[in-house]
C-alpha cells in the first residue's frame, strides 16, 4: 500500500467522507470504477457518478460534469486515463470538495500540484477500497 505518511490523510479522508463523486464511473458490472464504488456504497458512503455516457448508476442520477453536481460531496474518486487529469483538475478547483482521490494507475504531477495548490488534499495512484479495508478495520 502507500507510503506511511499518507495513511493519516487517507484515513481522515475516508473518516469525514459521507459523499463521493466518482468520476469515470461506468454502468458496467464488470467494470473496476463499478465494483470499487459498490463496495464503497456498500459501506455506507453515498456515491455520485459523474460520467456523461450514462444516466445512472448504482441507483443514482449520474451527472455530465463534476461542477455539474448540484448535491454536497466531500471526496471526488477518479476512474479517468491519466492523460485526462490536467483538464479536470481544473473543474475540480471549481468544486467544494476538500478531498480528491486518484485511483491506482491514476497520475500527473502537474494535476496534483495544480490541486494542492487550490487547497484540496490530494491522494494518487492508490485503491479507495484497498485503503478502506486497511485502515477503516
Amino acid at each position: 500500500m502507500s507510503n506511511e505518511n499518507e495513511q493519516p490523510l487517507m484515513r481522515e479522508m475516508l473518516e469525514k467522507t459521507k459523499t463521493i463523486a466518482v468520476i469515470g464511473l461506468s454502468d458496467k458490472s464488470y467494470r473496476t470504477s463499478y465494483q470499487i464504488a459498490k463496495a464503497m456504497q456498500n459501506e455506507g458512503y453515498r456515491i455520485i457518478p459523474v460520467n456523461p455516457n450514462v444516466e445512472e448508476v448504482l441507483g443514482e442520477k449520474a451527472y455530465d460534469s463534476i461542477e455539474d453536481v448540484q448535491e454536497p460531496f466531500e471526496l471526488i474518486n477518479i476512474f479517468r486515463r491519466s492523460i485526462y487529469l490536467k483538464e479536470l483538475a481544473k473543474e475540480i478547483v471549481k468544486t467544494d470538495a476538500d478531498y480528491v482521490w486518484m485511483q491506482q494507475g491514476v497520475m500527473d504531477h502537474e494535476a496534483y500540484d495544480y490541486l494542492t495548490k487550490h487547497n484540496k488534499q490530494v491522494i494518487m495512484d492508490q485503491c479507495i477500497k484497498v485503503a478502506h479495508a486497511v485502515l477503516m478495520k
